[in-house]
């Protein structure tokens, strides 16, 4: 099992991402610790961002407030819903966020069943828990969880293998043709995207970047793809390197031919709607480029803009590493078109969209309660946290999600050649 635990700063936008997934039945509210229940046990996220706000208006000094934690087994793992729910209790008491709020949320929208926890790491008395030492701690966690729960390990080892898969190329390390090799041989397996153009905004989050060549061999037209590295600008910095040095994977037949299933797969895909109306907040929420782009890393999702030579905005590609898919910002909603980004980051015309929040039908009387009575009631059984702090694996790095994938992929591999045996 692998967790990775991103911070952020949008306590509205984590839960709005994870309670969107409930509303289209691609998943459940497992747990709610330290939050009041609601009368008929529906929730909205008004409800449980509320429920926060407490601690928020406490915070005295904390920029990243907001702690969102997925718990992730390997996909041939059967795990109950009781087993979810008494493995996020185990491992929040033991990080030391027993006495925090937080919400736990189960994901079936893709093949890899796991949770997500939304939590803060601010305190009733709005001091910061602190987050030394989280890295092994969290690690010896699953460790043991794994054991417990008779899981498929994921050894330190196997982590740091796959660390090595997906790592932006850095020209002044020397050896790029390696350095590429590493992330183009492998990358497809992962991702769905339509286009080229969807393939080589997702290749520049590694600063590599793809190029079509043509030429004639023996009277036959040839169509071939090379590979170029980037600087951290997005400048060439490398020779091209032929498609065919990488493999089957990286060369023009095989991706033609992804792209094609990607397109199938892409026009079922829920993340389609979600995706939509997580841009839209980001939108309606932020005031400019830089923020916009922050707040999407921070639910995951990396932010590409394609400018010509004189500024002017003409592409916008999301990629959201939660489902492993790239889509163009026209293909979601044509409200969400590179125009319209041109015309708000460069002319300053910010377009008017409506956000709408679906609360439950009956809510709890909690939701009427001013804040302070809602502070009161949840600081009636609070205690003060231990000195132990969480483990972030940001969401905005980009070996991650890919550790999770590799080492599902390396699970299976191994059952494979043991059936051969």
């Amino acid at each position: 099992m692998i967790a990775k635990i991103g911070k952020g700063s949008n306590m509205y936008a984590a839960i709005l991402y994870n309670q969107q997934k409930v509303e289209k039945e691609n998943g459940t509210v497992q747990l709610l610790n330290k939050i009041p229940d609601t009368v008929d046990g529906r929730y909205s996220v008004a409800y449980f961002n509320k429920c926060f706000e407490p601690y928020l208006s406490a915070n005295i000094k904390t920029e990243k407030t907001v702690r969102h934690i997925s718990l992730n087994p390997d996909p041939s793992d059967k795990v109950s819903d009781e087993q979810f729910t008494e493995m996020a209790q185990e491992y929040m008491e033991r990080m030391g966020y027993g006495n925090q709020p937080y919400i736990v949320f189960k994901h079936t929208d893709i093949d890899r069943t796991h949770i997500h926890i939304v939590s803060t790491c601010v305190g009733i008395d709005g001091k910061k828990i602190p987050d030394d030492y989280d890295h092994p701690r969290s690690m010896a966690i699953c460790r043991d969880l794994e054991t417990k729960y008779n899981l498929n390990k994921a050894t330190e080892q196997e982590q740091k293998q796959t660390d090595k898969i997906f790592k932006p190329v850095n020209h002044k390390n020397g050896n790029i043709k390696s350095q590429i090799a590493t992330v183009v041989r492998h990358l497809p397996k992962y991702y769905s995207f339509s286009t080229m153009g969807s393939y080589n905004a997702l290749l520049s989050l590694f600063n590599i970047t793809v190029e079509e060549v043509k030429g004639e061999r023996n009277g036959q037209t040839v169509n071939g793809l090379v590979y170029v590295a980037l600087d951290e600008n997005g400048n060439k910095v490398s020779n091209p390197f032929k498609a065919s040095l990488f493999g089957k994977d990286a060369g023009v037949a095989q991706l033609q031919k992804h792209i094609e299933q990607s397109k199938e797969k892409m026009k079922v895909n829920p993340t389609r709607s979600v995706l939509k109306n997580t841009v839209e907040l980001a939108m309606h929420t932020t005031s400019n480029e830089t923020d916009f782009r922050k707040q999407l890393t921070e639910q995951g999702i990396n932010t590409v803009v394609r400018r010509n030579d004189s500024g002017r905005i003409y592409g916008i590609t999301f990629i959201d590493h939660e489902s492993r898919s790239v889509w163009n910002a026209s293909t979601l909603d044509r409200n969400l078109s590179a125009n319209v980004f041109n015309d708000w980051w460069n002319n300053g015309n910010k377009p008017e969209l409506k956000i709408q929040d679906n609360p439950a039908p009956t809510m709890n009387v909690i939701d009427h309660q001013p804040t302070k009575d809602l502070f009161e009631f949840i600081s009636q059984k609070h205690s003060p946290n231990t000195n132990i702090g969480l483990f972030n694996l940001l969401l905005d790095t980009q070996s991650e999600d890919y550790e999770e994938e590799q080492f599902a992929n390396q699970m299976k591999k191994k059952k494979k050649k043991g059936r051969r045996l």
